[in-house]
């Protein structure tokens, strides 16, 4: 028994969802084989050979895997799937875009957004926007699986794997990359961020987000907002946190106006402390925090960001 995983990466360096995966992986049971089809991407096989757990790691160079056409790299994993009993991506854009192509090729099902493995063929996955849990068992001969990484702790370093070039597919030329908008901003990257600062619809207005600004500055944090935030245009579509948006699990996150509608909770509620500050005492966004503070946001923020120094 022998699992797979699909590493994402920028052809520089492993990216975080990768770490979590890996960690799924060796609870599978037995080896755990890194596969990197990238371009120029050297660097990234030899980081991925030296995470612990890491017995091998198969590197496939090619220009037309540079953008990670899901076309070009689920050939490529096609290639090799039948000496895997489990192939595991991030339940990230890049694994949901190539897993299913993957699972249809392989006439399997795909389970989707793991969050515990309880046995080799058994696994726990959210369903209901989190509200339930669904214990999930495959009898598949290859079991196709996207990684929710927020269940799983981020493999360390300490392996020392060995890299074996893996000849690459021919570029099935069914897509072209033409352009990438990439947000830039200074502060961390909401789904790796260890604080996050999040408003919701009680903020009122994109103007008002900038309350947010200073404590989020303070404590080196991300900033997000609910669907209802964004929805309202307050602040750009890649803040939203939540089912349809992304899913985080930070060490600390600060809900501010933000009633804690289940859409929303799916997608952070695995924070380590939850703080929320919202007038409403109802609002549902209490029953998970770990502290709450009931009160005006507008007073409160600030004299948070005073206390803080």
């Amino acid at each position: 028994m022998t699992t797979l995983v699909i590493a994402e990466h920028d052809n520089a360096s492993l990216k975080g969802s990768t770490l979590n995966t890996i960690t799924a992986a060796t609870q599978c049971g037995g080896d755990v084989h890194v596969l990197v089809a990238g371009h120029n991407a050297a660097a990234v096989a030899q980081a991925a050979a030296q995470v612990a757990g890491v017995a091998k790691v198969l590197h496939a160079d090619a220009a037309y895997f540079a953008d990670g056409l899901a076309e070009n790299v689920a050939e490529q994993i096609l290639t090799i799937a039948s000496a895997y009993s489990h192939i595991l991506a991030p339940a990230t854009a890049y694994g949901k875009n190539i897993l299913p192509r993957v699972a249809a090729k392989l006439d399997v099902s795909q389970i989707s957004e793991i969050t515990k493995i309880d046995a080799p063929d058994t696994f726990e996955r959210p369903i209901y926007a989190g509200n339930a849990i669904a214990t999930v068992q495959s009898s598949d001969a290859i079991k196709v699986i996207t990684v929710r990484t927020t269940g799983f702790d981020a493999a360390a370093n300490g392996g020392a794997a060995a890299v074996e070039a893996l000849a690459a597919v021919a570029d099935s030329g069914k897509s072209a990359f033409v352009s990438r908008e990439v947000a830039k901003s200074d502060r961390p990257e909401l789904t790796a961020a260890k604080v996050i600062v999040s408003g919701g619809r009680g903020m009122g207005s994109a103007e008002a987000f900038k309350v947010l600004e200073p404590l989020a500055d303070k404590l080196g944090a991300a900033m997000g907002a609910s669907r209802a935030a964004v929805d309202a245009g307050y602040v750009p579509n890649d803040w939203q946190v939540g089912q349809t948006g992304k899913i985080v699990a930070p060490t600390l996150y600060i809900a501010v106006g933000i009633s804690g509608a289940i859409q929303h909770l799916a997608g952070m509620k695995d924070s380590k402390t939850i703080v929320a500050i919202n007038k409403d005492p109802e609002a549902p966004i209490f029953s998970v925090a770990d502290y709450g503070i009931v009160g005006d946001l507008f007073e409160i923020v600030p004299q948070l960001v005073a206390e803080l120094g």
